[in-house]
């Protein structure tokens, strides 16, 4: 250290001296009558017109909320009719529209949680016994392909238990699910006719690219998360 300032030692043996003068300083806040002088005075002065538009403007608020409360209110006397539509819209169309059959899917999907990890009984992911245990395709495709992984469960199940949700005559969708099966299938025909439409309209290339392959992502992410849900890796 020399006398009036600090020396540091950068480098190659050479002492540099530090100019502390030229070193930011921390700047003071201003207060807030300091804050108040820079704002205009006009800023300060209470118009009534203001004012008043601010209240006027939350009872039309209240208004319109009432008005709208009001007449769903009145929707649910007819809530038998309502709902329906709702959950048709909701489930069998949104579904269908990321290609996926809804009222089978549900089925088994609900098996699934009432199931979960269940070795006799669930549905997909569940642990096998070791002396059960054989390499299958489908872990493979679901490992290595999760978006055609989910496809391929569509049609075919997770081995062993083998399902197809495109068949309206499994154990599992027949008789008292039948309506609901044959609806949600019919809409997924539908889906299908749609899509031959648009490519042959904009081309398969465009369906591709806009469509099919935001599904193939949405399956992998699907997978690829139910995956790590319900196994310990």
């Amino acid at each position: 250290m020399g006398k009036g300032g600090h020396n540091t030692s950068i480098g190659g043996g050479h002492d540099q001296h530090l100019d502390t003068t030229t070193l930011p300083t921390q700047h003071r806040l201003p207060t807030l009558s300091e804050i108040k002088v820079k704002i205009p005075a006009h800023c300060f002065r209470p118009t009534v017109f203001q004012s008043m538009s601010y209240v006027i403007k939350d009872i039309i608020y209240v208004a319109i909320t009432y008005f709208f409360m009001y007449q769903i209110e009145k929707l649910f006397k007819y809530g038998y009719l309502f709902f329906p539509i709702y959950w048709c819209v909701q489930g069998t169309i949104l579904h269908t529209w990321i290609l996926a059959p809804y009222y089978t899917w549900k089925l088994t999907h609900n098996k699934h949680h009432k199931n979960t990890n269940n070795i006799d009984k669930d549905e997909v992911f569940y642990p096998q016994r070791g002396i059960e245990y054989q390499p299958s395709f489908t872990d493979d495709l679901l490992f290595w392909f999760p978006g055609l992984g989910w496809f391929y469960y569509l049609f075919f199940g997770y081995t062993p238990r083998t399902i197809n949700h495109f068949n309206p005559f499994e154990p599992l969708f027949y008789n008292k699910h039948s309506f609901g099966v044959c609806l949600s299938l019919s809409t997924y025909l539908g889906m299908c006719y749609l899509m031959y439409l648009y490519a042959s309209s904009f081309g398969f290339i465009s369906l591709l690219v806009y469509h099919l392959i935001p599904v193939f992502i949405f399956a992998s992410y699907m997978v690829i998360i139910t995956m790590l849900h319900h196994t310990e890796m």
